[in-house]
Order: C-alpha cells, then structure tokens, then sequence
C-alpha cells in the first residue's frame, strides 16, 4: 500500500497561495488601466502603504527584485560604488542587475557582532570623500531587513538610526530591502515605519510572509516614484488592470500581525529541530538556518517525508509562512524524526 504524504512546504514564505478571501477581493476589484489612468485600486494600495511605511509614495511592481533596481537606477551614476552587508539579496540573488542595469559597483561589507549586521565604523571608511577623481565615488548604502541569507536576522531601530546617520554625514544616500520587513516588524514589536526612518527608498514585498500571490512595492519621495514609475515601463514591469493584483496587496496588509505566528512557528521547529540533534541557529523571525554534513542527503530525506526544504551553503533553509499551521510544524517534526 503506497500512502502519499501532503506536502509540508517549508522551501520559502513565496510558497503561499491566495485564500478564498483574497481571491474574492481579487475578483471583485474595481480596476482601470493603470498605464494611462492610474489604476483606483492599485491607487489605493499605493497610499496606504506609503502611510504604513512612513514615505511619501509608493509604487506597485511585479516584484522585489525590480523594485529594488529601479531604486539602484535612479540612486547610481555609472561606476557609482554602492554598500551592502554581505549576503545581500542584491548582491546574491539578483542577477547582478544592481552592476549589469544600474551600472553600479557593488562592495560588500563584512557582518560584525552577529550575523547581517555591519558597523557604522565600516559605513563611514567606505563613503569617505576626498579620494582622488579616478576612485571608485560611493553613492548609496543598501540596508536589507531583515537579512534573508543570514537567516532572517532583524536591524533594531537604534542601530538603523546609527547607519543611517553615518550614511547621511558622509553624503550618501540610503536605499532599503525591506521583503520581509513585516517580519522585522512583528519580531520587535514596533510598525513598520520605525524601521524605515530616514531612508531615501525602501521596497517591500506582499508575496512573501503577506501572502499575496504576485507583487512589491517601492516607494519614498513624490519625486523619486514619479521617477520609478518611469523605470518601471522601461523595464516592462507596467501593468494594465493592475487592480485585481492590488487588491490581493489590500487583503495581504490587513494581515500584517499575522506574520508574528510565523516567527513563533520558526522558533519552534528550530527548537525541535536542535532536540532532534540538529546544529540549529536559534531564528529571529521566520528563516531556520540548521546546518548539515551532508546537504544532498539532508533534503533528499527531507523530501521524502514530504517537508522540503532549500540548500544554503554547508545546510539547508527552512522557512515559515502562513500557509504553514503550527500543527504542520508538529507533523514535520515527527516526519524529520522518523525520517
């Protein structure tokens, strides 16, 4: 007798799928051509977020990825140097479109005290003025909150504060990855506009702890998105009925305070994971890090009972998400166990 497991998917927080609830929205929105018109419902999602956020405007795009390009392109000269910790999504995983399209030179910055987090001290060396004219001119710091590929690690207000000052006193502008901003939000317990203070440009995902199907959002200045929405149709990424998206984004916004259970989740199988025997890095929103001797091996089994999960350098990833209850987080437990 074969029995076959339902799946537990534990990959990425962009696994989620649209409820019935968000589907209903979707298909009642009201729309228009968003290219020519302005689309009202994507309207609408625009300015609530930019209250949310504590910024000016905002703009929808298809995705983070782009939306942290265009902030890059309209940030960077060419052959502009720009900051980042390392491991930076924009660094990593965005097909060096920040160097290939933006024309900027990326420098990572090395995590110091704990993992994703660079120092001021570092901030300041690197934008110094006063080089001769034929060395490389620092023009922006990238911040990135939380940081993915350090496992979801959380940038306090304080210390946010303290970069962006330094950033601010050497001249340079500051452009924020927030994806999982909500996250980073829940975890320390403040909106989300504390951790946007000071910035020039964030950009923000719904698709991801929010669970909308498709979508991001940048924003900052009137000026700057009047720019972007520019970049965007330069980039293809305008939209026509933008509306039936948008209002996926509204449903998804409603359920902010949602992503704190999947840090909670998180926290308790990264628990139960180091009880099972695992070397587990304890998570500070809803990204386990557990590294492995083995990795093929590791999600070979993993796949076998049916809870999946992704490689990263000497371990694997598991990531929470709403689609992910903390009864599943039981069952994969019990499945890893027997595995």
């Amino acid at each position: 007798m074969v029995t076959t497991l339902r799946r537990i998917d534990l990959r990425s927080d962009t696994v989620t799928k649209p409820d019935d609830t968000m589907r209903a929205a979707m298909a009642a929105a009201e729309v228009g051509d968003d290219v020519l018109d302005h689309d009202p419902t994507m309207r609408a999602l625009e300015e609530r977020a930019a209250g949310l956020l504590g910024v000016e405007a905002m703009l929808w795009v298809p995705s983070g990825s782009m939306g942290n390009l265009i902030a890059l392109m309209l940030h960077l000269g060419r052959g502009d140097r720009f900051l980042a910790a390392r491991g930076s999504h924009v660094l990593e995983a965005e097909l060096g479109t920040p160097a290939w399209l933006a024309g900027g030179m990326p420098h990572p910055l090395e995590w110091t005290g704990r993992p994703g987090r660079i120092s001021a001290d570092d901030v300041s060396a690197f934008a110094a003025s006063g080089a001769p004219y034929y060395a490389l001119r620092t023009a922006l710091l990238c911040l990135e909150n939380t940081h993915n590929f350090a496992g979801g690690t959380v940038t306090p207000p304080d210390h946010h504060a303290l970069l962006v000052a330094t950033a601010r006193e050497a001249g340079i502008r500051v452009h924020l990855d927030g994806a999982r901003l909500w996250n980073a939000a829940a975890a320390l317990e403040v909106p989300p506009a504390a951790l946007t203070v000071g910035v020039d440009t964030v950009q923000v995902c719904l698709s991801k702890g929010l669970g909308a199907p498709v979508g991001s959002l940048v924003g900052g200045s009137a000026s700057f998105v009047a720019e972007a929405r520019r970049v965007r149709k330069m980039l293809g990424g305008g939209v026509r009925q933008g509306g039936v998206l948008a209002a996926a984004g509204l449903v998804a916004l409603d359920r902010m305070g949602d992503v704190a259970a999947d840090n909670a989740n998180a926290a308790t199988l990264a628990a139960g994971l180091a009880d099972l025997g695992w070397e587990v890095t304890a998570p500070e929103t809803n990204i386990v890090l557990a590294s492995v001797p083995d990795v093929p091996t590791t999600l070979r089994m993993l796949d076998r009972v049916a809870v999946p999960a992704v490689a990263v350098p000497g371990g694997v990833r598991f990531v929470t998400h709403r689609d992910v209850s903390a009864t599943d987080i039981a069952e994969a437990l019990d499945r890893i166990k027997a595995g």
